[in-house]
């Protein structure tokens, strides 16, 4: 119930601002005219309680701007306008006001129960977001964790491709040593086997002298 009475009260402060109001006395018909006095066109006559947009007044001549409902622009005599609607139409205002009021007990409890209905179906949608928003939170921290380790596993690959890469130059030096060593080697029994012929061939030349020798000595003993 209070709220509902805090709703007209703002009902009523958003209608007070609007644009001021003004509204024809309680006569059976004016004129609404093109200018500022009597001799100017009548673009119209208006209804007893009918409401006016009030735009200006001037209290030299005693007549007032005003806009009507359809937007016409014209001008009316200001001792003609009420700041409030004629006792006629408040009155009808005060019947239906009250009809609604000898009304409203019915209407507002099935206000209240949509509200509750309401307030019952966002309460629910609020748990539903809550529960979404912890998976949410969940499959986040779960990113993160797979994100971490995803550059862990990065890192340990960059560092296992450089030792790849060093162990791979140094059996390419170790290779190139042992080429190396395998030259020297063949070298040194080239040189060997060479040192050997040429040995031979110097004990091929010698040995022949020397048995010659050993012949003549012989001979000589005799």
């Amino acid at each position: 119930m209070k709220k509902i009475l805090i709703l007209l009260l703002l009902l009523c402060a958003a209608a007070n601002l609007q644009a001021e109001s003004r509204y024809v006395t309680d006569q059976f018909k004016v004129t609404l005219r093109s200018g500022e006095s009597s001799s100017h066109k009548i673009i119209r006559m208006l209804p007893s309680g009918y409401q006016l947009e009030l735009i200006s007044s001037n209290p030299d001549n005693g007549y007032s701007k005003v806009k009507t409902r359809d937007g016409t622009t014209g001008f009316i005599l200001t001792r003609q306008l009420m700041s409030i609607p004629s006792a006629r139409d408040r009155l009808v205002a005060a019947e239906a006001k009250l009809a609604e009021l000898q009304e409203a007990p019915e209407l507002l409890s099935a206000k209240l129960s949509k509200l509750q209905d309401a307030y019952k179906s966002l309460e629910g949608e609020h748990k539903r977001l809550q529960r979404e928003k912890a998976a949410l939170d969940d499959e986040l921290q779960a990113i993160k964790r797979t994100a971490a380790n995803a550059v862990r596993i990065s890192n340990e690959r960059n560092e296992l491709r450089k030792q790849v890469a060093t162990l791979t130059r140094e059996a390419e030096e170790l290779k190139q040593a042992n080429r190396e060593l395998g030259n020297d080697s063949a070298q040194r029994w080239f040189l060997i086997g060479g040192g050997v012929v040429v040995g031979g061939i110097i004990l091929g030349l010698i040995l022949p002298s020397l048995r010659v020798r050993k012949r003549k000595s012989s001979w000589g003993s005799l």
